[in-house]
């Protein structure tokens, strides 16, 4: 039965994005919604400036409204919703800012942090009410250990560096809307292995959302996804993992988001300490392009090694 739920959850999503990309992506540009361009990036870049973003807003509803229509109304159910449209709803409003008042960084870092920051805390308020397991389990092993209250800041961290991680993914047609539809794939089995109901409709709903935002994002993209899609997708991600007790198993089956935060890290610390920079430029999927990879290319390579990583964190799963 969760299956067949599951499946019904994917192709209403996909459904809805894809209806939705006609609606919205001409009223994204009428609204003069579009994206502005870094001058120091890829020149072949530049002609995307005006393009539409916001377009997370397509993959945000189809996902809510098939999870609304196919999930038990549990509090994993409310931690998913709150997790996905609360860090949503802190880059709605970094995107937001950044069209409507020009203002090039849009939130300021201590804004977002703290947006990100209340729903977290949210978020681990629910996780303590359910009484939700403290324990860290190594995956493949029979190995745990129980973090007790400093299991809330784990979380924590947990749901920053994830929608931080995969916001940086964000920078080429089509390459979030593939990764992540991979990673929320992995998710989505493991959580029908472990029975998590809620999450693995959640995690088909999602493919569903990103799948039917592809139709529109892949090169040459129609619309960008923006900061409400890449921190909605981090932010959900990071729950599924959590409430599938698979926190650790995250870095592997979401290795390309952890590649692109490391690769900014590592840019600007060698910077900082060194002068020098270790990549043309950061996050790493642009060192490529400016290597001479075009974006196809990139997109293709990263979306393989995703789904090996994702596929390797299955079997260790599995085990």
């Amino acid at each position: 039965m969760d299956m067949m739920v599951m499946l019904f959850s994917l192709g209403v999503s996909f459904l809805i994005a894809v209806i939705l990309g006609p609606l919205l992506i001409p009223m994204l540009r009428r609204l003069k919604f579009g994206q502005q361009i870094r001058d120091d990036g890829p020149q072949s870049h530049l002609k995307k400036s005006g393009t539409p973003t916001m377009g997370g807003i397509i993959i945000m509803l189809a996902a809510t409204i098939a999870f609304l229509r196919f999930a038990d109304k549990t509090p994993q159910f409310w931690i998913l919703l709150i997790a996905s449209l609360g860090f949503g709803l802190v880059g709605f409003l970094d995107d937001y800012i950044k069209i409507v008042f020009k203002r090039s960084l849009g939130l300021t870092a201590k804004q977002k942090l703290l947006g990100q920051l209340i729903f977290s805390v949210i978020v681990c308020v629910l996780l303590y009410n359910m009484n939700h397991s403290t324990e860290i389990f190594l995956p493949g092993t029979s190995w745990s250990f129980d973090l007790g209250w400093v299991y809330y800041p784990f979380v924590v961290i947990i749901m920053f560096a994830a929608s931080n991680s995969v916001n940086f993914t964000d920078g080429v047609d089509g390459l979030l809307a593939g990764t992540s539809a991979i990673a929320f794939g992995a998710f989505a089995i493991i959580a029908l292995q472990v029975s998590a109901h809620e999450s693995a409709v959640f995690s088909a709903a999602m493919i569903g959302g990103v799948l039917g935002f592809l139709v529109y994002n892949a090169h040459p993209a129609k619309v960008f996804m923006g900061d409400m899609g890449s921190l909605g997708i981090g932010g959900g991600i990071a729950a599924v993992a959590i409430l599938t007790k698979t926190e650790l198993l995250l870095i592997l089956i979401g290795g390309i988001f952890v590649l692109e935060m490391l690769s900014v890290i590592l840019q600007v610390a060698s910077f900082k300490l060194r002068g020098k920079r270790i990549f043309k430029m950061s996050p790493i999927h642009h060192h490529f392009e400016l290597s001479g990879w075009s974006e196809w290319k990139v997109v293709s390579v990263f979306w393989s090694v995703g789904l090996l990583l994702a596929a390797l964190g299955l079997l260790i799963s599995l085990k």
